[in-house]
């Protein structure tokens, strides 16, 4: 991970934050509690932790998709709201989301056509992105004539094309096979890179978090809250021989026993009938 752009400062501050849905209402869930998180600009950062204890809704919250019940939130110096009608971040999530409809091409210029951007600088930047993730030859295809793993390259140039500072990804890569999605991790790392952003990347996978991230923040179960975080000094050139490396297994050691203490802070959802009754809330209940 190779980066040539350095920011300073902080991205994201989350103090106290705290969600509960379905407030005064019979079916409450206390779904985050006492969030405190400080992301530097330039930090990658993975989100862990059990089946229900509010990673995508930490996430969500970030992106100002959903509104924290207590606590503060602070993006890029703003308010969450004012980071997003200011199209601060890109986002990112397990489904590419492209539209089948559009070239690939006009998939990564849709947000530049939102922001007003000119014909031709969008065509530019599109261009510029689909080098950036080696799809130029791929321009005028339709997402439906790509694999799985192109899709996701494409939504990646997509959620970058405006180059925002932040980048949030919700298991992006989780509906790959495991070949496509070590070379689409090795691929974030570089473009990521080489462009400075901070990322906050939800995931279940413990590998994958300790291989992407400076930081593995550890979540309880629900109600979910901050229980650890895990440091990876792993170096910025991480390749595959990082996954063979003692520092790694070290890692992932670290990361799992994080994962297994008991906080005393409740029970994992692991019913499928309280995890309907989460998603009747809007509840994410990943």
């Amino acid at each position: 991970m190779s980066t040539t752009v350095a920011r300073e400062g902080v991205a994201v501050r989350a103090a106290g934050v705290g969600k509960v849905f379905d407030v005064g209402g019979g079916r409450r869930v206390d779904a985050l509690v006492g969030v405190d998180l400080v992301i530097d600009k330039g930090e990658f950062v993975s989100l862990i932790g059990p089946s229900g204890c509010g990673k995508s809704t930490l996430l969500r919250l970030i992106a100002d998709l959903l509104q924290p019940t207590s606590g503060e939130l602070v993006v890029n110096g703003k308010t969450a709201q004012q980071a997003r009608l200011d199209q601060d971040y890109g986002m990112a999530f397990q489904q590419s989301g492209l539209f089948e409809w559009r070239s690939v091409e006009r998939n990564i210029e849709l947000p530049l056509e939102l922001k007003g951007w000119d014909k031709a600088r969008r065509r530019a930047r599109s261009r510029e992105m689909l080098e950036l993730v080696k799809l130029h030859d791929f321009a005028g295809q339709m997402p439906w004539q790509l694999s799985g793993g192109m899709q996701q390259r494409v939504a990646i140039a997509r959620a970058l094309a405006a180059h925002p500072e932040l980048l949030l990804m919700d298991e992006p890569f989780g509906a790959l096979d495991e070949m496509t999605r070590e070379h689409m991790q090795a691929e974030l790392l570089r473009i990521c890179g080489e462009m400075g952003t901070t990322v906050v990347f939800v995931t279940h996978s413990i590998p994958e978090a300790v291989y992407l991230a400076d930081r593995v923040v550890v979540m309880s179960p629900r109600p979910g809250r901050i229980t650890d975080v895990v440091h990876v000094k792993l170096g910025r050139d991480r390749s595959e021989l990082t996954r063979e490396a003692g520092e790694f297994f070290e890692k992932v050691t670290e990361v799992r026993e994080a994962l297994r203490r008991p906080d005393g802070s409740g029970d994992e959802v692991d019913s499928a009938q309280e995890a309907l009754n989460l998603r009747g809330l809007g509840v994410d209940d990943r």
